[in-house]
């Protein structure tokens, strides 16, 4: 009985048309294709916090022109002229 045990085992790998695959190699390459993705995430985060970072920097104000808007209580005096659609008549 323990024959028949043992010639399962040996034949229990991946059976391609011209060679098997045994169960060891294919847990090694399993665990190699699991670990890669894990490195690939953890590469893939902190690019992305840098991209991140890097956009935040660019769009901070203070490297921005400072523009000079009126202020609301000068327009409220009428200080600044007011455009009026041209109404001339030919």
């Amino acid at each position: 009985m323990s024959s028949v045990n043992q010639q399962s085992f040996s034949q229990s790998g991946l059976n391609c048309i011209a060679f098997t695959i045994s169960p060891a190699c294919l847990l090694q390459v399993g665990t190699v294709s699991i670990l890669m993705l894990l490195m690939a995430q953890k590469a893939t985060g902190e690019a992305l916090i840098g991209l991140g970072e890097a956009g935040e920097e660019l769009l901070r104000g203070d490297r921005l022109p400072v523009l000079n808007f009126p202020d609301d209580h000068k327009l409220d005096k009428g200080q600044f002229p007011r455009r009026t659609p041209n109404t001339s008549r030919n």
